[in-house]
């Protein structure tokens, strides 16, 4: 917990859950904080409201594990995707990026993470048995690795194909035109299209 002696309780535990958020440091969580208590009391309500309702209303999808209302997303459901292509994505952005290409119909599975075991992220915490199971079912024909072209998403990417490669799925990785080392969330959407039309066989 942060210290200070000048600060009340309830300002510091605000400041501690937004540092919670990637690349906020304190100061960074300080002047959010501030902003919202001294100039927009209505959005900071607003927002409190919105993380309450997300907690409680979202869960996982029962097949792809992306967030939704519903026990199975309205993707999964969808009876004109193309359920023979299987997209392994690490995140829900990922996803949104990739449905933003409007170029691939078929169904995804969300990681929610990659392998890091200096993190404590393994095989076990990302439930690969899920992962496979999926990918098995006797209808998924071709499983594409989406993960992000850095270090942990290129090592998920490496021992999933390997798991699934063992049980004859035919696997593909996204093609090179996604920049290395970068995250799928924050390519544009042409890139991603042509990586995904790109796709090579891993």
């Amino acid at each position: 917990m942060i210290a200070s002696s000048s600060e009340p309780q309830p300002l510091l535990a605000l400041v501690e859950a937004l540092r919670r958020l990637p690349s906020v440091g304190e100061r960074t969580a300080r002047r959010m904080a501030y902003h919202l208590l001294q100039h927009d009391l209505k959005a900071a309500q607003q927002l409190g409201q919105a993380l309450t309702d997300a907690v409680q209303r979202l869960q996982h999808c029962q097949l792809c594990n992306g967030f939704t209302e519903t026990p199975v997303c309205a993707t999964c459901e969808h009876t004109e995707r193309d359920a023979s292509l299987l997209c392994i994505v690490e995140t829900p952005a990922d996803q949104n990026s990739i449905e933003a290409t409007r170029g691939y119909q078929g169904l995804y599975y969300v990681l929610m993470g990659s392998l890091a075991p200096l993190e404590g992220r393994g095989p076990d915490e990302l439930d690969f048995d899920r992962v496979l199971e999926r990918a098995t079912n006797g209808v998924v024909q071709e499983v594409i690795l989406a993960t992000n072209f850095t270090a942990e998403g290129e090592t998920t990417a490496h021992y999933l194909g390997e798991a699934l490669r063992v049980k004859g799925i035919k696997v593909t990785r996204l093609a090179r035109g996604v920049p290395a080392g970068s995250e799928i969330e924050y390519v544009d959407a042409g890139t991603v299209a042509w990586a995904l039309l790109e796709r090579k066989p891993t």
